[in-house]
């Protein structure tokens, strides 16, 4: 296998020279923070663990990608010793690991010719499972010929005419096409911009500015660090984010897998990653009343009604096996056109204009949040005092409909013993709706004023309704100083039941409809948690039915990251295709752990199931005992 080695040692240099030239391509980015010795000691559990991960979600996928993959690395490794050594066994392994590598390659052929899901892209990607097979092929003949011997000559150099040819292309294709996110994979994992989410730690706190950026979000592709611009070279273009993705489900103007190649292309570099063979933004419905097309990233624009119409949901995030950080990138720019450029969707600027001016989205009175709470004898926590459970209240206390799941959780605090207090009119927005629109300097005033007041009590453990405060409060304030734990309602009121301060009577006549429960983005995806609210629902004793997308796959309601405030029509409405999964499961009642996701499917018309908020299905339960009890 002599000649097979030789073709692949210049395959080899040739893919160091695609590498260097991507490479060159990322060091135009902004300087970052980067341990690579650290990353280079995860890089195996990173690729073995966090990425097949994801892909093992989808099992074909996977064992094709395992097959492929594996068999590709060990078939070249063991052709070198194989030439090296000259041993005849060896060339036997050749054979079995490049037939292993030839059954994935057929396993993505046949998926392809059978029908390709809408999905995955086509172009060269169609044809690489061809040149995988082609090269495989051609590793395979060069270690027969060990054994044929008169035909060995022929089948040695059949084998490298096949090795050379399918080697040729997929090297040419590692700067622009498919075989690309094989080196830029490597490197986007060892400098990943994330590193604790290879550790399995949490990583959904969004960055601060750095200080010394001189701008606040990028205004041209090379504002990215050179880390993140390798992040968006490994793109694959499999298309799960797209798939994962609300806005374009909606017909929204938002493809996060084209956002993602729409910076790759903005970096430009003689052509270098603009390969793209996956389906577009969809075409907006109307245009925003903007200026000009923004930002301009270099190349080109990217249009401002695909940045707004993100919910932040992180369902393309926990989709891409690439390990992409889209969301990051959905923010960075945000914030280029909030604070660098003052452009922003009219509902936006109002929003953020309430912020700055009442500490409230509802540009509503400070004094005013706990007015749903006069009969409840709620404890307003003064500068000094003591308690065990703070009730963070947010800014959808303001909100009727958000009032009747807080009385609802009151009254089950009061009624397990919990010494429960409020902030009252020191409680302000927490800044959470202010950080995903862009506007980082408002999240920052927010957050030192809502520090310092948290700092002048002493507290037990902070309590809200809302997934997005305790997802701001617990993973973001902490950089701000030290904060207490922070617990989701149906966490505490889990904890609670399985001590037995919270006891439920059975379910009575007509109590125990079939319940659906929706995952709140920023309670599963963002905070991990799935468990505690089934837990509850398994307590009330009710028949439940899961919707076809749940748990950390769970669909959006639309109601995160500020979309609502920009408002940017699709064909569809997101919370319309949610209910419509909801609808599906034959529940009477959708039960809801977040108030805008209450809000947003509420907001659906038509028959539907009833939307509740567990809290209140709780409530409503002892209540009912309390009543049969009399």
């Amino acid at each position: 296998m002599g000649l097979a080695a030789l073709i692949l040692a210049v395959a080899a240099l040739a893919l160091l020279a695609q590498a260097l030239r991507l490479a060159r391509r990322w060091s135009r980015g902004a300087p970052a923070g980067v341990d690579l010795r650290a990353g280079l000691r995860r890089l195996p559990r990173a690729y073995l663990h966090s990425v097949h991960d994801v892909m093992a979600r989808e099992p074909r996928v996977a064992r094709m990608h395992a097959l492929v993959a594996g068999g590709t690395l060990a078939a070249i490794l063991l052709a070198f010793l194989q030439a090296a050594s000259g041993l005849a066994p060896v060339a036997a392994l050749v054979v079995a690991a490049s037939a292993a590598a030839l059954a994935g390659a057929g396993i993505d052929a046949a998926r392809r010719a059978s029908g390709r899901p809408a999905r995955l892209p086509g172009g060269d990607f169609d044809r690489l499972p061809y040149a995988l097979a082609a090269f495989h092929a051609g590793l395979i003949l060069s270690a027969l010929g060990v054994w044929w011997g008169t035909w060995g000559t022929w089948a040695v150099w059949s084998g490298a005419v096949l090795l050379a040819g399918a080697a040729g292309w997929l090297v040419l294709k590692a700067a622009r096409g498919p075989m690309r996110h094989a080196v830029a994979g490597v490197a986007h994992l060892v400098a990943h911009p994330r590193p604790e989410r290879l550790d399995d730690l949490p990583a959904t706190a969004l960055r601060p500015v750095p200080e010394d950026a001189g701008h606040h979000g990028p205004a041209c592709a090379e504002d990215f660090g050179w880390n993140r611009l390798a992040m968006f070279d490994a793109c694959i273009q499999c298309g799960k984010c797209e798939a994962a993705c609300p806005a374009f489900a909606a017909g929204q103007p938002l493809n996060p897998r084209k956002l993602v190649n729409d910076i790759a292309v903005a970096l430009g570099a003689g052509g270098i990653g603009t390969e793209y063979a996956g389906a577009p933004h969809p075409p907006a419905q109307e245009t925003l009343p903007l200026d000009d097309l923004v930002p301009d990233l270099g190349a080109g624009p990217v249009a401002p009604e695909a940045l707004w119409s993100c919910t932040t949901c992180r369902a393309c995030v926990e989709a891409c096996p690439m390990l992409i950080e889209h969301v990051d990138a959905v923010v960075d720019l945000r914030r280029s056109e909030v604070l660098d450029r003052g452009t922003a969707p009219g509902g936006v600027t109002t929003t953020l204009l309430a912020l700055r001016e009442t500490d409230t989205a509802a540009h509503r009175a400070l004094e005013d949040r706990y007015d749903w709470a006069v009969d409840l004898d709620l404890r307003v926590l003064e500068e000094g005092g003591t308690c065990d459970v703070l009730l963070w209240a947010g800014d959808s206390a303001f909100e009727l409909r958000s009032q009747a799941t807080l009385r609802a959780l009151v009254r089950l605090l009061t009624h397990a013993g919990v010494d429960v207090a409020v902030l009252g009119a020191a409680e302000r927005d927490s800044g959470d709706l202010a950080r995903r629109l862009g506007d980082e300097a408002t999240f920052e005033a927010l957050a030192r004023a809502n520090m310092a007041e948290l700092s002048a009590r002493r507290i037990g453990r902070i309590v809200s309704a809302d997934p997005h405060a305790v997802h701001c409060l617990s993973r973001e304030y902490p950089a701000f100083g030290p904060m207490p734990p922070v617990l989701h309602h149906t966490q505490l009121l889990e904890q609670l039941a399985a001590t037995g301060a919270l006891t439920l009577p059975p379910p009575g006549p007509g109590q125990a409809a079939r319940v659906t429960y929706h995952d709140p983005c920023y309670l599963g995806r963002y905070l991990g948690e799935t468990d505690a609210p089934r837990s509850l629902l398994a307590r009330l004793g009710v028949e439940t039915a899961e919707m076809a997308e749940s748990g950390r796959a769970s669909r959006c309601c639309g109601g995160g990251g500020g979309a609502p405030a920009a408002d940017i029509p699709g064909k569809a409405r997101i919370p319309d295709i949610r209910m419509d999964q909801a609808r599906a499961t034959g529940a009477g009642i959708v039960a809801a752990a977040c108030p805008y996701c209450t809000q947003m499917l509420e907001g659906v018309s038509g028959a539907r199931p009833e939307v509740r908020d567990i809290a209140e299905l709780l409530w409503d339960r002892i209540a009912a005992g309390q009543e049969a009890a009399r």
